[in-house]
Order: structure tokens, then sequence, then C-alpha cells
């Protein structure tokens, strides 16, 4: 095996890692090229097979890149509707606290999407509860 084989081997486990692909299915992705193991698959193959791995890397990434987004502007909405010092890290770091990761960018996408959702729902629920506050001190509601 020469020295190019070898390193596009290492790149096609690394994009299934990072693709979260698991073992069996990297056995499907292998099979398909008729072989046992990737270490038989020729290497053209592996060039166009990593490749496709790396574009859909890509997209999948740049999805992520969006739900992070979406996640930042839902917490910064809830600190300013609080009233609450807001910057970048403040915002990572509470995403960090409010899903167990260590590191933002390693919040999966579904994590990041929960937490955006509820963010988005505490501001609503506090315009609510402001909205029924004011009608009920300028005493145009019943309170029974």
């Amino acid at each position: 095996m020469d020295g190019i084989h070898k390193g596009l081997l290492k790149k096609f486990h690394t994009l299934c890692s990072m693709l979260g692909i698991d073992a069996e299915g990297k056995r499907a992705i292998v099979e398909s090229y008729g072989v046992e193991s990737s270490r038989d698959i020729d290497t053209h193959d592996l060039v166009d097979l990593c490749a496709k791995l790396s574009e859909r890397l890509e997209l999948t990434d740049g999805e992520l890149s969006k739900q992070r987004k979406r996640t930042m502007a839902a917490i910064g909405n809830w600190l300013r509707a609080m009233s609450m010092k807001n910057d970048a890290d403040i915002i990572k770091g509470i995403a960090c606290r409010a899903t167990g990761y260590a590191e933002f960018n390693k919040i999966p996408k579904e994590r990041l999407r929960n937490v955006a959702y509820t963010f988005n729902q505490k501001v609503k629920d506090a315009e609510q509860i402001d909205k029924v506050i004011a009608e009920v001190f300028a005493g145009n509601v019943n309170l029974n």
C-alpha cells in the first residue's frame, strides 16, 4: 500500500467519524465497492468516495452553522428580554451549560435546536406575562 492510498484511507475513516457513520455504515459503504475491507478499495475509488463524503460534510456543516446562529440569537433575545448583559462568550457559555457540552462547536444540531426552541419559548412566555401584568395593573381584567 503506497502513501497516497494510506492517506486516503485515513481521510475516509476521519470523514466517516465526522459524519457520524458507524462501523455498520462503513461496512455497507465498503461492500458497495465489492470488497470486504476499506484497504481493498481502489485508490481512484477512494478519491471519489472521499470527495462525496467531503461534500456531504460541507452540507452538514452549513446546516449546523445556521443552527448555531439561530441558537445564539435565541439565547441573546432572552438575555435582552431579561435586561441582562450579553455577548458571544456569555451566550455560548449558557448553551454549553444548558446542554452539558464543554465546547459550543461540539454541541450536536438536534441539541442546538432544542435549546433555541426553549429560549424562544421563554421569550414568548415572558412577553405574554408582561401583557397580563399590564392588564391587571390597568384594571382591565377580572382576576376571577
